[in-house]
């Protein structure tokens, strides 16, 4: 995929947002959407009635409120819109810096990002990757593993 696709998709701080639950262009919110069509609005009948052959069918009306959610795909991603994460800075700062990408800064790694603990290793490691193999091989690299490993 050419570099222009590439931002797109992938987040400045290295998530794929292409996977990601709540893109609402997304694999998954496209799958979501079909299944839940699939079922159709009446299926709880369903359900219910299946519930006595199996007792996984009594928690339709949970799976079916968070197949609703799937589906709906809120996300734009955070370069068009707002990162899910409230007090993530990256996307201001690498547009501030001019850059599609934190490594591309002369200032990685810094002290900045404002992400959970957690988002800031994988941020630090995506980019760190992205550095030594180019994004375009790096995008190759993510789409070979799960989104949510």
């Amino acid at each position: 995929m050419e570099y222009s696709k590439i931002v797109e998709i992938v987040a400045p701080c290295g998530l794929d947002c292409a996977r990601c639950l709540a893109y609402e262009n997304g694999e998954i919110q496209g799958h979501s959407r079909i299944l839940a069509d699939l079922l159709g609005p009446t299926f709880t009948h369903h359900a219910e009635r299946f519930a006595a052959f199996d007792p996984v069918f009594a928690n339709y009306a949970a799976f079916r409120e968070f197949l609703n959610f799937l589906a709906r795909g809120t996300c734009r991603t955070c370069r068009k819109g707002q990162c899910l994460f409230q007090d993530c800075r990256v996307r201001s700062c690498v547009t501030g810096k001019g850059v599609d990408f934190c490594f591309q800064c002369g200032e990685f790694p810094c002290e900045t990002c404002g992400l959970p603990a957690r988002l800031e290793a994988i941020w630090r490691r995506s980019n760190e990757l992205m550095k030594e193999l180019g994004v375009e091989e790096y995008y190759r690299t993510i789409m070979e593993r799960a989104r949510y490993p």
